[in-house]
C-alpha cells in the first residue's frame, strides 16, 4: 500500500510540472489556441444542421450530431492521445527521462496528462457548458461512459508508444511518423466525423479496427450511437490487452537504436 502511495504521490508530481508550465503565463496565452479549437465547432454544428434538414441518410438524430461534435472537440486531447515523445526523440529530449527514477512511458504518461490538465477548467468546461446552455443536449446516455473513457485514454497511449518506436526506427522521419499518426487518427477514429455518418458497411468495419476505439467509442456511447455500449467497451478492452503488450514490447526492443538530433 505505502509502494502504490508513493508511486501516485511521484506520478502527481510529474504531471503538476507540465500542468504548472502551460498555465505559468496565465490565461491569455492560451486563449488564441482555445479560440480556435472552439471555432471549429461552428461549421461542423452548420453541416450537420443542413445535412440533417435536406434529409440525408444518416442513422443519427440532430441532437446526437451537435452532441457527438461539442464534446468532441472539448475532449480532443485525450480522445486522441497524442505525446510529446516523437518529437522528444528527434531534439534528444527522450534519452534525457531515463536519467530520472522513474519508468519512461510512466514519465511520458504523466507529462501528457499534466499538459491536459490546464485545457479542461480553461476549454472544456467552458464549451460544454456554453453548448449545454444553447440547448445542446450533453448528458451521456449510458453510463458505460466513463469506463469507455479511460478505456479510450489508456488506449490512446499504447497506440501512440507504438508510433514513437515507430518514429525510434526511421530515426530523422520523426515529423512525417507524427504527421501519418495524426491523419489516420483524424480518419479512424471517428473524432471528426461519426461512424453513423458513414455507409453502414464502412462504418461497422472501421468500428472494430484499433482506432476506431479511441474517440468513436466513448462519443458513441455519450451520445446514444452504440446499439450495444458493453460491447463496445469490450472491444476496447480486448485492444488493450493485445496493443499495449505490444507496445511495452516493441519500445524494449527499440531503446538501443535511439539516435537523437546531433549524434
Amino acid at each position: 500500500m505505502h509502494t502504490i502511495l508513493w508511486a501516485c504521490r511521484r506520478g502527481a508530481a510529474m504531471a503538476a510540472m507540465p500542468a504548472r508550465g502551460a498555465a505559468n503565463g496565465g490565461v491569455l496565452p492560451l486563449l488564441p489556441r482555445y479560440l480556435l479549437k472552439a471555432l471549429r465547432i461552428l461549421p461542423m454544428l452548420f453541416l450537420w444542421e443542413v445535412l440533417l434538414q435536406e434529409g440525408a441518410h444518416v442513422d443519427m438524430t440532430l441532437n446526437q450530431a451537435r452532441s457527438y461534435t461539442v464534446l468532441g472537440t472539448a475532449l480532443s486531447g485525450i480522445l486522441t492521445i497524442m505525446t510529446p515523445a516523437s518529437g522528444w526523440n528527434y531534439e534528444g529530449k527522450l534519452l534525457n527521462l531515463f536519467l530520472r527514477p522513474m519508468g519512461v512511458l510512466r514519465q511520458l504518461t504523466c507529462q501528457t496528462l499534466g499538459g491536459w490538465l490546464p485545457e479542461f477548467p480553461g476549454f472544456s468546461l467552458p464549451v460544454i457548458g456554453i453548448a449545454a446552455l444553447l440547448g445542446v443536449p450533453l448528458l451521456p446516455a449510458s453510463g458505460w461512459f466513463f469506463p469507455s473513457l479511460l478505456l479510450c485514454v489508456s488506449l490512446g497511449f499504447a497506440v501512440d508508444y507504438l508510433f514513437v518506436c515507430l518514429a525510434i526506427r526511421m530515426q530523422g522521419a520523426s515529423y512525417q511518423v507524427q504527421s501519418i499518426r495524426a491523419a489516420l487518427a483524424a480518419i479512424l477514429s471517428g473524432s471528426v466525423i461519426p461512424f453513423a455518418a458513414m455507409p453502414e458497411l464502412l462504418g461497422n468495419a472501421l468500428a472494430y479496427q484499433p482506432f476506431g476505439s479511441l474517440a468513436a467509442a466513448p462519443l458513441a456511447i455519450f451520445t446514444g450511437l452504440a446499439p450495444d455500449p458493453a460491447w463496445t467497451v469490450f472491444i476496447q478492452m480486448l485492444w488493450n490487452a493485445v496493443l499495449w503488450p505490444l507496445a511495452l514490447f516493441c519500445f524494449s526492443h527499440s531503446q538501443e537504436r535511439m539516435v537523437s538530433y546531433g549524434g
